[in-house]
């Protein structure tokens, strides 16, 4: 009898990659979303609502890595140099992609905040950089860097 149930080494590293993926988007899309609704309620330009969005991208982003491995007793350095180390590349890309989408989706950054147009884009611009980061991921992880540096300090 053959036996379907054994362990499958990439199913892991798939599940690793994709739980380190959507943490990492968790934390870029709390900076992007915040980022795009201060620029675009200021009125601000494309490029000045781009910039706020992924300096707050990339700071919510490490903000999240580094909690638990805060709470975990590490001092504040160490936890910055893990955060940097295992979001940079990831956070990276996925405000690319994201701010790409948002920029190729006509009217989408003019777009007023209550309108269906902004979220929609924003949404499907997260998607799409969160499925562009996977691979990446998945590839970091699987040479031990990326988010399994932060994991083994949890």
């Amino acid at each position: 009898m053959i036996n379907h149930s054994h362990h499958h080494p990439n199913q892991s590293l798939n599940k690793t990659a994709a739980i380190a993926t959507l943490h990492c988007l968790s934390g870029c899309a709390i900076g992007e979303v915040a980022g795009m609704v201060i620029g675009t309620a200021l009125g601000w330009s494309n490029t000045e609502t781009i910039v706020l969005a992924v300096l707050l991208a990339f700071l919510s982003g490490y903000a999240l890595t580094m909690l638990p491995i805060l709470r975990s007793g590490y001092p504040l350095r160490t936890a910055m140099t893990i955060a940097l180390a295992a979001d940079t590349a990831s956070i990276t890309i996925m405000e690319i992609v994201d701010n790409l989408v948002m920029l190729m989706v006509p009217g989408a950054m003019a777009a007023p905040l209550d309108s269906w147009l902004f979220w929609s884009s924003l949404l499907a611009a997260l998607i799409i950089a969160g499925i562009a980061a996977f691979p990446l991921n998945r590839w970091l992880i699987a040479r031990g860097r990326g988010h399994a540096l932060a994991h083994c300090h949890h």
